[in-house]
């Protein structure tokens, strides 16, 4: 069985009677809408999504800024005044 990562779920029937109810009752909270109790799709609000966005950026600027430390012994100074 499939992990579900949403506090509410619903059936895929359900969802397609009022799917604006759905997101009204859910406010910011993820929705797991099901399929043969599996989920098919998660129905999340803009500002979550721009979170999730935000987040996964930040991961990768975090991988950046790991990876040029670690190669710390090639990094070039400069004086930005000079520039």
């Amino acid at each position: 069985m499939k992990a579900i990562y949403a506090d509410y779920t619903i059936s895929m029937s359900e969802f397609k009677r009022n799917p604006a109810q759905v997101l009204r009752t859910a406010g910011e909270k993820p929705v797991a809408v099901l399929n043969h109790n599996r989920p098919a799709f998660y129905m999340i609000t803009p500002k979550l999504f721009e979170a999730l966005v935000e987040e996964a950026a930040d991961r990768d600027l975090v991988e950046l800024v790991r990876s040029r430390l670690a190669s710390e012994d090639q990094a070039i100074e400069v004086d930005i005044d000079k520039i």
